[in-house]
């Protein structure tokens, strides 16, 4: 007999709303999480649009009701699943799980630079969340790497208390949301380059210069901190063949958010189609619930 109706793998806001949704549809659920319950929302001081509020405190108030409604939540990374008859077995590095239905909703992590410098001095300068570290760059100047939602909004949040940010980019428009754009525009102390990239990291104790290319001509940005912003990487490695991913390792669902594997459903910023917002990821973990009804009854 598997040791639960429902395993959900991952606890950010996809999961976490799975995991409710299933309680309280009555299935026995265990969510699984290998770094933090929360997930990446936890570093997102003001929501952008809804849900309202901090990251960190709309994911306290889910795991506070998956826990009122009998959820159990264990810390633990996920390396394999498996078909066992009418079982899966989900494989951790502590031990084996099993249930009747797999929600895999593990998330996407930040991609690096990939440049020299950056594991040197990583939380010496090299971080990833403005709210959590811009009080430390007070009248200091900082780049952020990225066009995107979450580079802009981390380059706004960092103008509060930077003297100057350094806004590079790739490309030479921005892929973010209008409102970002011109909330950047109108700030003087965020300064945006264009048709640049990143080649170097460098410092003593902590980061002291970044080397940037805009076009062939390389300079030197003197800054004490360095935000990268360039995109997700999905965490999928530990899903078999029968979990068909996209090159880029994103999981492939149909409409009803169902893999290639029998009672194994993906959702959220590890499926391919997701479209990144709160509000969708939310709309997923629901598909998914109401998937799970017509599946186990």
């Amino acid at each position: 007999m598997p040791d639960k109706d429902l395993i959900v793998i991952g606890a950010g806001v996809a999961g976490l709303t799975a995991s409710k949704l299933a309680a309280q549809q009555g299935y026995s659920t265990l969510n699984i999480e290998s770094f933090v319950f929360g997930g990446l929302v936890l570093n997102i001081n003001e929501l952008d649009g809804e849900p309202h509020g901090s990251g960190a405190e709309y994911s306290s108030n889910l795991l506070m009701e998956i826990s009122d409604l009998g959820v159990e939540s264990i810390n633990e990374a996920v390396t394999g699943l498996q078909q066992n008859g009418d079982a899966i077995s989900v494989t951790t590095d502590q031990g084996s799980h099993s249930a009747r239905a797999v929600v895999i909703a593990s998330g996407a992590h930040l991609k690096k630079l990939g440049v020299p410098g950056e594991a040197e001095f990583q939380d010496r300068g090299v971080a990833h969340c403005a709210d959590c570290d811009g009080p430390m760059y007070q009248g200091q100047t900082v780049v952020v790497v990225g066009g995107g939602d979450s580079a802009l909004q981390e380059a706004l949040v960092l103008a509060q208390f930077a003297a100057e940010v350094r806004l590079v980019h790739r490309g030479t428009t921005f892929r973010a949301q209008k409102h970002l754009a011109d909330a950047v525009a109108a700030k003087d102390n965020i300064k945006v380059q264009w048709n640049t990239v990143v080649e170097k990291i460098s410092g003593a104790e902590g980061v002291q210069s970044v080397q940037v290319n805009s076009g062939g001509q390389k300079n030197e940005i003197a800054c004490s901190g360095i935000f990268a912003y360039v995109g997700l990487k999905p965490n999928s490695d530990f899903t078999p063949v029968g979990v068909k991913r996209e090159v880029d390792g994103l999981i492939i669902t149909d409409d009803a958010m169902q893999t290639g594997m029998k009672n194994v459903l993906a959702i959220g910023a590890v499926r391919s189609g997701y479209g990144g917002r709160l509000t969708q990821a939310i709309a997923e973990a629901g598909t998914a619930v109401a998937t799970l009804k017509q599946m186990l009854g």
